[in-house]
């Protein structure tokens, strides 16, 4: 299994839990673990996937955002330190910029595009797969 593969189980696992606590979704700031993401969404797999580590279908949805990731202690308390995948884009670049200040502040200020929600949809719009335009963007 790959560490990008490693990551999202444990993003959907915090994904689960802040929901079922009524906190906000967990925002999705590494292009390398959302390549991952998009790569399993609308698959027998993923949705295995979501039940096992989240407990309930999670859908992937457009959400645009800048700021503090908020779940950073909640995955630092179950599986330690964040690992540099990320901070890692598409092609493999580590931003060593972004983990030092991590190291050394113990959060994490990013950018998001996309994040999960909870139940299996409402035929409103949200992603089930990633579009071309937006697959190209990445």
């Amino acid at each position: 299994m790959s560490t990008a593969t490693t990551e999202l189980r444990r993003f959907l696992t915090i994904t689960g839990q802040r929901f079922t606590t009524g906190q906000s979704a967990p925002e999705m700031f590494s292009p390398a673990v959302d390549k991952v993401w998009h790569d399993l969404l609308g698959t027998p797999a993923y949705a295995a996937l979501c039940l096992e580590t989240a407990g309930q279908p999670i859908r992937h949805v457009a959400n645009n955002g800048h700021g503090r990731i908020a779940w950073v202690a909640a995955y630092e308390e179950a599986y330690g330190p964040l690992p540099e995948i990320w901070f890692t884009n598409n092609d493999g670049t580590v931003d060593q910029d972004a983990v030092a200040r991590y190291r050394e502040t113990g959060t994490v200020v990013a950018e998001w595009d996309c994040g999960p929600a909870g139940g299996d949809g409402d035929g409103d719009g949200d992603d089930v797969a990633p579009d071309q335009a937006e697959t190209a963007r990445r």
